[in-house]
C-alpha cells in the first residue's frame, strides 16, 4: 500500500511540474511572440502611429491571432517533446526546451495563424486591405522577429540556469564552511533567480533542500550545531 501511494504520488507530483512548465512556457513565449509580431509591423509599416498599430494588433488579436498563437505554442512543445523522445512529459533542462521548440515547427505555425488573422479581419473591413497587404508581403521579417524573440528568451533561460547552478554551488561551499552571512546572500539570489527560471523538476529540489536546511539554521539563530533528527535530514538531502 505504501508503494502504491509513493508511485501515486510520484505521478501527481510529475503532473504538476508538467503543468506548471507548461503554464510557464505559454505565458513566456506568448509574450515573446506577441513583442516580435509586434517589432515586425513596425518595422513593415513606419508611419503607422502608436493608436494604428495598437488598433491593428487589437483586429488581428479578434480574428484569432491570440488563440491561434497559444495554439501555437502548445502543439509546438507537444511535437517537440516527442521529437526528442520526452516519455515522461517533462523537460529536464532548458536546452531541451531550446531543442523542443526549434523541432516543434512553432516559426511556420505562427505563419499560418498570422495569415489567417489577416485574412478575416480584412474581409470583415476591420483592417485595410492595402495594409493586410503589406503585412502578407512583409511576413517573413515579421516571422525573424519572432524567431529572434524566441531565440533570445530561451538562451537567457539557458543562462538563469547556469546562474542558478553556480548560486547553489556557493551556497554549499559556504554551508560547509558554516558561513551564514555568505549562504544567505548566495540563498536570496537562489530565489530571485527561481523566480525567473522555468520549473525544471532536479532544479526545483534542489532549491528546496537549500530552503529547508537554511532557515533550520536561521531559525536555529544561525547555529549550525544541528539537532539529531535535523542532522539526519541533512543526510537525507544529500548535502
Amino acid at each position: 500500500m505504501n508503494i502504491e501511494l509513493e508511485q501515486n504520488n510520484k505521478i501527481e507530483n510529475n503532473l504538476d511540474v508538467v503543468n506548471n512548465q507548461n503554464n510557464f512556457l505559454d505565458s513566456m513565449l506568448w509574450k515573446t511572440i506577441d513583442n516580435g509580431i509586434d517589432i515586425g509591423i513596425r518595422y513593415i509599416l513606419p508611419d503607422f502611429i502608436e493608436d494604428q498599430i495598437i488598433n491593428l494588433k487589437d483586429n488581428l488579436i479578434n480574428y484569432g491571432l491570440k488563440e491561434g498563437i497559444s495554439r501555437s505554442i502548445k502543439s509546438a512543445i507537444d511535437i517537440g517533446k516527442s521529437a526528442i523522445g520526452i516519455a515522461t512529459g517533462n523537460f529536464e533542462d532548458v536546452s531541451q526546451i531550446q531543442t523542443a521548440i526549434k523541432k516543434g515547427g512553432i516559426i511556420d505555425s505562427i505563419s499560418n495563424v498570422l495569415d489567417s488573422a489577416v485574412n478575416k479581419a480584412a474581409n470583415k473591413g476591420k483592417i485595410d486591405k492595402n495594409v493586410a497587404k503589406l503585412i502578407t508581403n512583409g511576413k517573413n521579417s515579421i516571422l525573424s522577429n519572432v524567431e529572434k524573440n524566441i531565440e533570445s528568451t530561451l538562451t537567457k533561460q539557458l543562462t538563469s540556469a547556469q546562474n542558478l547552478e553556480t548560486y547553489m554551488n556557493n551556497w554549499k561551499e559556504y554551508y560547509n564552511k558554516k558561513d551564514f552571512n555568505n549562504m544567505d546572500s548566495e540563498y536570496k539570489l537562489i530565489q530571485k533567480q527561481m523566480k525567473e527560471l522555468i520549473p525544471i523538476e532536479n532544479t526545483i529540489k534542489s532549491a528546496r533542500k537549500i530552503e529547508t536546511i537554511h532557515n533550520i539554521i536561521k531559525n536555529n539563530g544561525k547555529n549550525f550545531d544541528l539537532s539529531v533528527d535535523e542532522l539526519e535530514l541533512v543526510d537525507k538531502l544529500n548535502l
